[in-house]
C-alpha cells in the first residue's frame, strides 16, 4: 500500500476550497470557534475541542431551489452544494434516496397516527447509512490526495469504506473488534481490503487507529476525514423534508452511537430552513440506545451535561460506542427540542426487529430493533403524540446480524412431497397460530 503524507500540501487544500464549485470555507471548532484550512484534521489544537465544516449559505441560497435539486442525481449527490465537496470529481454509488415507508401497520400496532420509517437497510452499496458518510469522506479524501483510506469500525463502516474504495481504486484497510457478526466481516472481506481484527472493543480500537493514522498518514474516515464524512449524515435530514413534501416532521426518533448521526439529521434540517428550502418549525430529537452500551441516555435520564464511558456489553454492535465523540452534542439536542433518550435491553431489541419485519415487512439489524423498541416505549410511556408526524430512522439491514434472532423466531415445517402431508402440517399450524393468539389475547 502507498502511505501519503496525513497532511496533503496546504497548497492543494486551498486550491480546492477555493474551486468556483466550492460552498464551504474550511474548517471551525465547535467549543472555541478557531478556524482552520480545509485539511484533513479534527481536533482543534487549542483546546481539543471537534472540527466542523464552514458553509457560505448565502452561496449555497443562489444555487440551489426545490428544482434544482429534484432536477439532480437520484443520490445523496442531489444535495452536493451543501457536502464538503470542492469540485464534480464525486464518489457516486446510487448512495442515497433511499424509501421513506408510511408504516400503518406499525402505527396501529403502536396506537399512533402517523408514522413513516426511513429505511436506510437498502442503502446502496452495503446496505446501511454508512454509505452515506463514506462516499463523503472518500470523496474529499481524494481532493485532499490520499491514496490509502481506513477505519475504525463495528461493522457497518468497514464495508462501506471497503466497497466504495473499491469502486474509487483507492486502497484501503480496515480495522475491526475481533468478535463481529460474521456477516458484516464477510461483509469487508469480500471488497478485498487488508482487515484488522482486534482484540478489544470499539473504543480500543479507535484509540490504535489515531497513532495509526499519525504514523502512517492514512486516511482514516472517522478521525482525520471526520469533519467531511459526519456531514453526509445530513443527507438524512434532506432526503426526509424533500420526501415530506418539503417540510419538517414533528419528531425523529434515532439510533445513538457517537452522537454523530442524530447531530447532523439536525444540522440538515436547520440548514434547509437556513436556505428557504423549508418552513421552519419545532422538531422534536428522539434517541435510541442499548442499555448494555447507554452512556448517551444514562447521562440524560441523570441530568447531567457530560458522558461517563462505559464498557460495552450488548447484542447491539453497531451501536456499542462506550465514549461517544457527540454525546454532549446529542444531549443538548434532545433537550433543546423537548425530546427523551431512552435505551432498551437485548430482548426488547430482538422483539423490535421481529415487530417492524412483521408489520411492515423490513428486515433490520440490531440498531434498527433498538430504535423501533425505544420507539414502542415512547409512545407507552405517553411521550410520541399519537398525531404527530414521526419519523423512524432504521440505518443497517438485519441480514447483517442474523444471529440476534436465531432461536427467536420460527423455523420451516417439514413435510413428505405428499398433499396429505401438507394438509396435516398446515392445520397444525393454523392451530398453534390460534393457540399463540389467544395467549396474547389474555
Amino acid at each position: 500500500m502507498t502511505s501519503t503524507a496525513s497532511n496533503p500540501t496546504a497548497t492543494a487544500a486551498t486550491n480546492y476550497s477555493a474551486d468556483r464549485h466550492a460552498n464551504f470555507n474550511g474548517l471551525k471548532c465547535k467549543e472555541c470557534g478557531t478556524e482552520y484550512e480545509a485539511k484533513a484534521i479534527h481536533v482543534c489544537e487549542l483546546c481539543f475541542g471537534p472540527l466542523e465544516v464552514v458553509y457560505d449559505y448565502e452561496a449555497i441560497a443562489e444555487k440551489v431551489s426545490r428544482e434544482s435539486i429534484k432536477e439532480g442525481p437520484i443520490s445523496i449527490w442531489r444535495y452536493r452544494e451543501f457536502l464538503p465537496v470542492a469540485t464534480d470529481d464525486y464518489i457516486d454509488t446510487s448512495t442515497g434516496m433511499t424509501p421513506l415507508l408510511k408504516a400503518n401497520r406499525l402505527a396501529r400496532r403502536l396506537g399512533i397516527k402517523e408514522l413513516y420509517i426511513k429505511n436506510d437497510a437498502v442503502n446502496m452499496p452495503t446496505l446501511s447509512f454508512k454509505d452515506r458518510v463514506v462516499s463523503v469522506a472518500l470523496s474529499r479524501a481524494r481532493e485532499l490526495g490520499f491514496s490509502t483510506v481506513s477505519c475504525a469500525s463495528t461493522g457497518n463502516l468497514a464495508n462501506s469504506t471497503a466497497a466504495i474504495a473499491a469502486h474509487a481504486g483507492l486502497d484501503c484497510c480496515v480495522f475491526i473488534p475481533a468478535d463481529l457478526e460474521a456477516g458484516k466481516v464477510l461483509g469487508t472481506l469480500v471488497y478485498a481490503p487488508k482487515v484488522f481484527a482486534v482484540q478489544g472493543n470499539y473504543d480500543q480500537v479507535n484509540r490504535l487507529c489515531s497513532e495509526v493514522a499519525n504514523t502512517h498518514g492514512w486516511g482514516f474516515v472517522n478521525i482525520n476525514l471526520r469533519p467531511y464524512y459526519s456531514e453526509g449524515s445530513k443527507t438524512l435530514g434532506f432526503e426526509v423534508a424533500e420526501q415530506l413534501g418539503w417540510k419538517l416532521p414533528d419528531h425523529i426518533v434515532a439510533p445513538l452511537a457517537s452522537g454523530s448521526l442524530y447531530t447532523k439529521i439536525y444540522k440538515g434540517f436547520q440548514e434547509f430552513v437556513k436556505v428557504g428550502l423549508v418552513d421552519d418549525k419545532p422538531v422534536r430529537f428522539s434517541g435510541a440506545q442499548a442499555e448494555g452500551c447507554s452512556p448517551i441516555a444514562q447521562a440524560f435520564r441523570e441530568g447531567r451535561d457530560f458522558i461517563a464511558p462505559v464498557k460495552p456489553k450488548t447484542i447491539a454492535k453497531s451501536i456499542a460506542i462506550g465514549n461517544p465523540a457527540d454525546g454532549v452534542y446529542a444531549l443538548d439536542i434532545a433537550r433543546k427540542t423537548n425530546g427523551n433518550i431512552e435505551s432498551v435491553n437485548d430482548a426488547e431489541i430482538v422483539e423490535g426487529m421481529k415487530l417492524l419485519a412483521e408489520t411492515e415487512g423490513v428486515f433490520t439489524e440490531t440498531a434498527g430493533g433498538t430504535t423501533i423498541a425505544v420507539l414502542k416505549k415512547l409512545v407507552e410511556a405517553g411521550k410520541i403524540n399519537p398525531d404527530e408526524t414521526t419519523v423512524v430512522y432504521i440505518t443497517g439491514n438485519g441480514l447483517k446480524t442474523q444471529e440476534a434472532v436465531q432461536g427467536y423466531i420460527g423455523e420451516p415445517l417439514q413435510i413428505e412431497p405428499k398433499l396429505d402431508s401438507f394438509e396435516r402440517a398446515f392445520e397444525r399450524s393454523l392451530t398453534l397460530d390460534r393457540l399463540e393468539w389467544q395467549t396474547v389475547s389474555v
